[in-house]
């Protein structure tokens, strides 16, 4: 959530050119746009010009702030900062949305996170005679840093004078936050600061930037700087200097963007969400892509733990939130099944507060979209300080969840604009099979051809997949036909169980109607109650060959629910004909293993989301009161 830009050009753009630089505005609006899919509820902007800073900002999405700018212009500048804020202290307002100046209005300050003692802090400051105009933590460590620099600048170097100024300032606060500022005096200058929330740099030629992501300046560069905990970034048209929060010089880590610009457009689809779900097969691919040799053995280059240490491992626990969470009961089946290591799946922000049994033995597979979870971070971090190992399974380069874990499996499913998860879904589900059957490797649970047989599998789905896609007309129609439902329920057992749950999500997210998944095998035990006539009940039926299969048993809870008036949808797999007697609509998936079956059934249920919302006219790519990435706790 909240999405952060900075900016500082030279006249002449590339050191020694003849070029014209960019226009922080541009640049900065730009980032913003690319930001849009962190979720906000205000906007805003500052340059700084001509000795002085100039700010716009409104409540609402960026059209507001982009009317704003037509009706009141900015002067020219080759400095800016710009912000979108999501609400945490004081609510979605003109005068709450960030920037919030500070210094008689020559210092301007943009803010990601919650200052935890900002309480105090307000008091201390009221008391020496400073007046608040608005609710947020955000105004008060402009306010502090304000003080902070008018006091170091009376003395003498202006050159230092900032960064120095938010050295000092970060040492007072507390909680996590990453803090963009620009003064007046310092045309030529932005200063961040970074405590347990996303920052990163752009390199550039007589230019550089910062963002909450690499999305927000992937049109002008690829070449970026990853931020340490607890660091502090100046830069200006041609450095990048870095210290810790006393001053020490620091060292950020470069990297490649392996994306550009193009991969989040649209491509011609009418949203971030319907071009993603297309994305699918090739965000499959490319996660399986290079991960093993010539003979099929499992080559994990990025998992840096010992084998001799992961081949001690006793206890599994995956950490994940929303999505994610369902992604990590996916994988469980098969991680239990693949390796014989009792395997947990916790949602993190329940993990660090119940006394979790954790010891060095223990193996913690934390995922996250963005790498920038707060509540998966903070469940890492505990972790670690109780010596278990950290495995994250992340899709964002560079991000903070995989630098602070032992090991990282990168997904490589390219950027996710829309903040509903589709790709990075199938993706995470993917990478965290790679390393089940890499742990089964290590460990001798299985031979190295049942190994390469389920890889050949996972190489045939991203085909599997498409064929779901290219055959989707028929569940947008059902989609469409149902858009004035109030309920929908979930079923499914054994894998299909999570992708119940997960589909049950997704049209709560994007339609904002009640739906609910069920483990099938609960029907009795409670949720039958719920069943009424012509309440739709999908149910997501577990391949008729699978050992010990479920199969008889979910047919027999379609006949439950039916028998009792509900409009039955099946998702079955092609050739099972035992479902068509008991169902309204059934639509097949391509025949596959079963622990591999989640990769296509989760296809049809986010389809079917997407297009009941736009049926009644939802903003799929933006849901209300979403966020993309949750940074706060």
């Amino acid at each position: 959530m909240c999405g952060i830009v900075g900016y500082v050009g030279r006249a002449d753009g590339v050191i020694g050119g003849n070029g014209t630089g960019h226009q922080a505005l541009d640049v900065v609006l730009e980032g913003l746009r690319r930001l849009e899919y962190r979720g906000y509820d205000s906007a805003g902007v500052a340059v700084v010009t001509a000795g002085r800073i100039e700010s716009r900002k409104k409540s609402g999405k960026l059209t507001n702030l982009l009317a704003e700018l037509s009706e009141n212009p900015l002067p020219d500048a080759l400095t800016g900062i710009g912000h979108t804020r999501w609400a945490t202290h004081g609510g979605p307002t003109d005068s709450n949305a960030h920037p919030h100046l500070a210094d008689g209005g020559r210092l301007a300050l943009i803010h990601n996170g919650i200052i935890e003692n900002f309480a105090e802090l307000k008091t201390e400051l009221v008391s020496a005679g400073h007046t608040f105009i608005s609710d947020t933590d955000t105004e008060v460590a402009a306010a502090l840093l304000g003080n902070i620099y008018r006091s170091l600048s009376e003395e003498g170097d202006l050159d230092v004078a900032l960064p120095r100024a938010m050295q000092l300032a970060c040492q007072r606060l507390e909680g996590a936050f990453t803090l963009l500022a620009v003064h007046a005096d310092q045309p030529g200058v932005v200063v961040a600061a970074r405590r347990n929330s996303p920052l990163v740099v752009g390199l550039g030629d007589g230019e550089n930037f910062l963002g909450s992501d690499v999305s927000g300046f992937i049109d002008y560069t690829r070449r970026a700087v990853e931020l340490g905990q607890d660091q502090i970034v100046t830069i200006t048209p041609d450095t990048v200097d870095i210290t810790d929060f006393h001053g020490a010089p620091a060292e950020g880590k470069e990297y490649h963007v392996d994306w550009d610009a193009a991969a989040a457009k649209k491509d011609g689809y009418p949203s971030f969400m319907e071009k993603e779900i297309h994305d699918q097969p090739d965000a499959v691919a490319q996660t399986l892509l290079g991960r093993s040799d010539l003979e099929g053995r499992l080559t994990l280059d990025e998992i840096r733990i010992d084998p001799e240490e992961l081949k001690e491992v006793n206890k599994i626990i995956v950490l994940a939130c929303g999505t994610s969470a369902y992604a990590g009961q996916v994988a469980k089946y098969a991680i239990e099944h693949w390796c014989r290591i009792p395997t947990e799946v916790e949602l993190s922000h329940e993990f660090r507060y119940r006394d979790p049994i954790v010891d060095a033995n223990t193996l913690i597979v934390s995922l996250s979209q963005s790498g920038e979870t707060m509540d998966t971070l903070m469940a890492v971090r505990y972790a670690r300080e109780q010596g278990a190992k950290t495995v994250a399974i992340c899709n964002t380069n560079g991000s903070t969840i995989p630098r602070e874990s032992d090991a990282v499996l990168y997904t490589h499913a390219g950027p996710e604009i829309a903040v509903a998860s589709t790709k990075a879904f199938l993706a995470q589900i993917t990478a965290a099979y790679l390393l089940g059957l890499y742990l089964a490797q290590l460990r001798g649970n299985k031979f190295q051809g049942e190994i390469k047989d389920i890889l050949a599998d996972l190489a045939k789905t991203p085909d599997k997949i498409q064929q779901i896609l290219d055959n989707s007309g028929q569940i947008k129609d059902l989609a469409r036909s149902m858009s004035e439902s109030r309920s929908v329920l979930f079923l499914g057992r054994h894998v299909g169980f999570p992708v119940a749950m997960e589909g049950a999500l997704k049209l709560k997210e994007l339609a904002y109607i009640h739906a609910e998944g069920f483990a099938a095998g609960e029907l009795k035990h409670g949720p039958i109650a719920l069943i009424e006539e012509g309440q739709p009940v999908f149910v997501v039926v577990p391949s008729p060959r699978g050992r010990n299969s479920l199969h008889a048993k979910v047919v027999s809870n379609i006949q439950e629910v039916r028998a009792r008036g509900a409009k039955t949808i099946v998702i079955a797999e092609e050739g099972d004909e035992a479902v068509r007697a008991y169902a309204e609509h059934v639509f097949y998936i391509p025949e596959t293993p079963p622990l591999l079956a989640p990769l296509l059934a989760t296809v049809p249920l986010q389809i079917f989301a997407c297009e009941l919302a736009t049926a009644k006219g939802y903003d799929v790519d933006q849901p209300r009161n979403l966020a993309k990435s949750v940074t706060v706790e």
